[in-house]
């Protein structure tokens, strides 16, 4: 029996605010744009695992420089003119950017950039077993460490429709899950899960400078 498909998307149109006037998603870690570390990993794994992908990359604060920091990357690229009202309007439009098929959908966020592709793999692998022989699918997979759930989640699509389309604001599919009680956690030792780039401080810390 095919694996059950699932997609990637990767939430790239945020102001990121907190960071300051310079877009964040563009400061330099490691020799490269911020945003593209995670864009990087989401593509490895779909190169790890048979039926991962596409990855779709929503766009929208600095569009056309996030653009090319993303240039020669396959990826499926989606505008979201709505960026401003908050990371639900981006999420919705990563969603409805897959194919139908996909049943599974890992939501990157484009400043958490010590996502390792395994990782992902590893989501994705949970969302399969959990559903094999028959038994009800998760309403989404959540790495969890040290007692702390993190990010990336994977929505079930199909188990999640009705609440995805009616979400709103800035906090992601975060309080739709909250009161849910079919929530996989996924115990993992990575520390990137809970490692966000809100600030430049938290870009030095990991040893990345502004553009």
């Amino acid at each position: 029996m095919p694996e059950a498909p699932v997609g990637l998307v990767l939430l790239a149109a945020g102001r990121g605010t907190r960071f300051g006037p310079e877009p964040k998603l563009l400061a330099r870690l490691d020799g490269e744009p911020l945003v593209r570390h995670a864009a990087a990993a989401a593509l490895a794994a779909t190169t790890l695992a048979s039926g991962l992908g596409p990855v779709v990359a929503v766009l929208g604060h600095a569009e056309p420089e996030v653009r090319a920091a993303l240039r020669g990357l396959p990826l499926t690229l989606v505008r979201n003119p709505a960026y401003a009202d908050g990371m639900a309007t981006s999420l919705r439009a990563g969603l409805a950017a897959l194919p139908d098929a996909v049943e599974g959908a890992i939501v990157l966020l484009g400043d958490m950039p010590r996502i390792g592709a395994g990782l992902l793999v590893r989501l994705a692998g949970a969302f399969r077993e959990a559903a094999a022989g028959g038994a009800p699918a998760p309403a989404a997979v959540v790495p969890v460490r040290a007692g702390r759930r993190g990010n990336p989640v994977l929505l079930n699509r199909r188990l999640l429709a009705d609440g995805l389309s009616s979400l709103a604001g800035d906090r992601g599919a975060g309080p739709l899950l909250a009161a849910r009680s079919d929530v996989l956690e996924v115990p993992v030792e990575e520390a990137g899960i809970l490692l966000d780039v809100d600030t430049p401080a938290a870009l030095a810390g990991l040893g990345g400078t502004a553009r």
